[in-house]
């Protein structure tokens, strides 16, 4: 039996974690928001952290080469082309709609939009057979679809454009975290490493939002004095250094999940989730000054209601026979040796501590 201290200093290591992700998470969300006020060419954003992510994994990659001597995946070209741009080309879409959003609606409305996004991946995990139909999921879904009615119906703040923008992000987004499962778990492309898998996708997502983004802000962004007509450096500085401060963000978010499930449990990540868009909320009404009803968050009470059943649900078919294809966390492509010291090097992922990643 374990002694308390290490429960304890287990309890302390979930809450540092959690601290971690919400962190990055809740900071880029409402960073990315104070961002578009002054820079309104959000895939040009996402293009810049798209960069930032690629440079960050690529150094990532090359640490943990050096830590442990052992090279690092490298997918061939018909891999890379067949088996990935999917993944990278929905990835892409998800993350550069909901940049865009920001220009037309509130952080409130895009957290209560975009957390329908859960229907969404149950739908496409339906289709690609990693769940198992059963008449719960049913009630799940009817709980979600009421609630994000209610949390939007006759908003003070409610814009059409950016609530289909977000609303298309949330059906992307449930392609694209089906995709990166069955990416993650096919054993062959060796990819079941989240900073192996963030740096082979990097590269396809910006040219698959590339084409995106010279049709929509290209020509605005090369007569923009902010950037390529720039007659002063400091505003250039400026620009340069609060895009990148954002791509920093995002690398950090990315990492941060993964860091959080590896150490944890994907449950602690869903959980996790379901409070931050609550922290998410009320910082939104009290900082930014957004409006919401009783309808509203009405609304959102039965939204966490179908994900929290969601999240049990997973949990209880995880212990009584899980219905969804998992990835074993002690795979040993899956290591992250530069996270941990000696001692937990000798002795990690015991037992009592093995962790199975699931679809989120």
């Amino acid at each position: 039996m374990a002694c308390p201290v290490q429960f304890l200093c287990k309890g302390l290591r979930t809450i540092g974690l959690v601290l971690l992700y919400y962190a990055f998470s809740i900071g880029i969300t409402f960073y990315n928001k104070w961002l578009m006020k002054g820079f309104r060419y959000p895939l040009f954003m996402t293009l810049v952290h798209l960069t930032i992510n690629f440079c960050l994994s690529a150094l990532a990659r090359r640490a943990m080469q050096c830590w442990t001597g052992k090279p690092r995946v490298v997918l061939s070209w018909t891999d890379y082309l067949h088996k990935v741009s999917p993944t990278a080309l929905a990835t892409a879409l998800d993350i550069g709609l909901s940049n865009w959003s920001f220009l037309f609606i509130t952080i409130s409305l895009y957290t209560m939009t975009k957390s329908s996004a859960v229907l969404f991946i149950l739908f496409f995990s339906l289709l690609f057979k990693l769940e198992e139909p059963n008449s719960c999921l049913v009630v799940v879904v009817l709980l979600i679809f009421t609630g994000l009615f209610m949390a939007t119906f006759e908003s003070t703040q409610f814009n059409l454009e950016g609530f289909i923008m977000v609303l298309m992000a949330s059906f992307i987004g449930g392609i694209r975290w089906t995709l990166t499962q069955l990416l993650m778990q096919k054993a062959e492309l060796g990819l079941a490493n989240p900073i192996d898998a963030m740096y082979h996708l990097q590269p396809l997502m910006f040219l698959g939002l590339f084409p995106l983004f010279l049709y929509n802000e290209g020509l605005s962004l090369s007569t923009s004095e902010k950037l390529f007509r720039v007659t002063d450096s400091s505003p250039l500085l400026y620009s340069l250094l609060t895009l990148s401060f954002g791509g920093s963000l995002a690398f950090g978010l990315g990492f941060s999940e993964f860091l959080l499930v590896s150490r944890t449990s994907s449950l602690t990540l869903s959980i996790s989730g379901i409070f931050k868009e609550i922290c998410i909320l009320i910082l939104a009404a009290s900082l930014m000054g957004d409006k919401m009803s009783f309808l509203n968050w009405l609304g959102f009470a039965v939204c966490l209601c179908g994900i929290s059943l969601h999240v049990g649900l997973k949990t209880y078919s995880k212990n009584n026979g899980p219905s969804t294809r998992q990835l074993n966390s002690k795979s040993p492509e899956f290591e992250m040796p530069l996270l941990l010291n000696t001692d937990e090097r000798e002795d990690d992922y015991s037992a009592d501590e093995e962790q199975e990643i699931t679809l989120r």
